[in-house]
């Protein structure tokens, strides 16, 4: 598990670090005014898409479902219900786009009720239309991803979203460096989403056709597409419960100015470790499971469960407490350029400070939805999901009101913090949680030594000299230097602890890389 864990690690963090550069560069385009606040909650609608489909989330309906039919009935059958379903969600996604492409005015004004009778409205409209060639690609991209997974190749899909950052970086470096105007930037770059996802569904879609993993390729509406879809969909809306806190959280903050680009860039920081542990963790998790439920196997099924939970506590922690120690330096060096001010930047900070304690309650999401998931029930996750959803919009409305986008922010972190719980119970209630002798004896020990980092990195930023404005060079030496010792400490501190070993963790490094130990 953890050397697909890390397979998977290794693409997100790719593609999350793509990302920066490609959000940076939009900052420095469009800064935190009105264009960019419709440009990034148009895009937000993008990403909503693109995580519901994508990034594991359909697997939770579609590798419990392809797996039990390939060990019952063969390889034949599982091959023509993956074509069942990718043809299916094709015709459906194409026929979606064109509906939503005619009632985007209603959507905005849902999404962005503090956009009415502005100047904003219009521009999120045309962007988020230009945009909307991506959903047609976004599904079978998903399929396939999910296809992949199942048969547990990780690689291809773990690495195939690098395409569509890739192709954005491109064309946002070249608006760049041609001087564009904020406006005439935002509209090329929307235009450019949708290529982006056509590139990426084609890199998808050789391996997949390789193998002839969806074959006969059709429509189909049966007993069996029904059941499907009947499961998948509230599994995808329970798997992008992140991405709908950030959205209900934009919505909110619609009506401030800027406050939608400040939230926006600082969750951007927040999903590089989450996509590094809890999507990596819960695409994992649900193929492993699955196996060990269809075999009754009781050992494997509390052995995946306890490292699942050990892996979330052991990445997310840490990278809580370092993004909370380091928010401003990371957003100065990452954002502020170009049109992104420093008063920008500070506001980016706070927002990123009251967010990321959120971050151990998504990934813990993230490893305990596949229990549901590889049981075939996503409807207990699908309601942890939406009761998280009505705290942080009630909340958020109240703390927005008193406190501003920070408010929100803490908001959006209540409302993780009320999923995980409500799903903590629904587990411990069904099914129970099976936690072994190791994970229990791990797990204060991982707790400890993440708090321990934490201070010390925030003693070590006071230490070191402040490098101004005019030294980005400075800057972002120090800032490698800190998250590097940040990490040194850390692992040190589980090597200590008795955590981990060294032979293990180099075991494990040199087999995510395809080698022998």
């Amino acid at each position: 598990m953890i050397r697909s864990v890390l397979t998977v690690s290794s693409g997100t963090l790719a593609s999350r670090l793509l990302g920066f550069a490609r959000d940076a560069l939009i900052a420095a385009l469009m800064g935190a005014g009105p264009v960019a606040d419709a440009f990034l909650i148009a895009f937000q609608l993008i990403n909503v898409i693109r995580r519901m489909l994508g990034e594991g989330a359909l697997n939770a309906a579609l590798v419990p479902a392809w797996m039990r039919l390939r060990d019952g009935n063969g390889p034949a059958v599982a091959s023509a219900f993956a074509g069942a379903v990718l043809g299916t969600v094709s015709a459906a996604l194409i026929a979606l786009t064109v509906i939503a492409a005619v009632a985007m005015p209603l959507l905005m004004m849902v999404l962005a009720p503090g956009f009415a009778g502005s100047e904003s409205l219009r521009l999120a409209v045309t962007d988020a239309r230009l945009m909307l060639p991506y959903l047609a690609f976004a599904g079978p991209a998903a399929v396939m991803i999910g296809l992949l997974n199942a048969r547990h190749r990780f690689a291809i899909p773990a690495f195939a979203p690098l395409t569509f950052n890739t192709a954005l970086i491109l064309v946002a470096a070249v608006l760049l460096l041609s001087h564009r105007d904020s406006r005439s930037a935002a509209l090329i770059l929307a235009s450019a989403v949708g290529a982006a996802g056509l590139l990426q569904l084609t890199v998808l879609a050789i391996p997949s056709r390789r193998d002839s993993l969806a074959n006969p390729l059709r429509v189909s509406f049966d007993a069996g597409m029904r059941d499907f879809v009947r499961k998948a969909i509230p599994g995808m809306i329970a798997n992008t419960g992140p991405q709908l806190l950030i959205v209900a959280g934009a919505a909110v903050a619609s009506a401030s100015p800027s406050a939608v680009a400040w939230l926006y860039f600082a969750n951007r920081l927040v999903e590089l470790p989450l996509g590094m542990t809890g999507v990596a963790i819960g695409t994992v998790l649900v193929p492993e499971l699955s196996r060990a439920i269809n075999k009754d196997d009781t050992a494997a099924l509390a052995d995946a469960e306890s490292r699942g939970l050990e892996l979330a506590a052991g990445l997310a922690l840490p990278a809580t407490l370092g993004l909370i120690v380091l928010s401003e330096p990371i957003v100065r060096v990452l954002f502020e350029h170009g049109a992104f001010t420093a008063a920008d930047t500070h506001a980016t900070a706070l927002a990123l400070g009251c967010l990321a304690p959120g971050l151990p309650a998504y990934v813990l999401i993230k490893a305990l939805s596949p229990a549901f998931f590889a049981r075939g029930n996503t409807m207990t996750p699908l309601v942890a999901t939406l009761k998280g959803l009505a705290v942080a919009v009630v909340l958020a409305v109240v703390f927005g009101w008193m406190f501003g986008a920070g408010g929100i922010a803490v908001a959006l972190a209540f409302g993780a913090w009320s999923n995980a719980a409500s799903l903590a119970r629904s587990v411990t209630a069904t099914f129970g949680f099976s936690v072994d002798a190791e994970a229990r004896r791990r797990l204060p020990r991982i707790v400890l030594a993440a708090t321990v980092m934490g201070v010390v990195l925030w003693l070590a930023i006071r230490l070191l000299p402040a490098a101004d404005g005019e030294h980005a060079i400075l800057q972002v030496v120090q800032l490698a230097i800190l998250i590097a010792f940040g990490i040194a400490v850390y692992v040190l501190l589980l090597l200590l602890f008795q955590v981990i070993d060294r032979r293990s963790m180099w075991t494990a490094l040199m087999r995510s890389g395809g080698l022998r130990p």
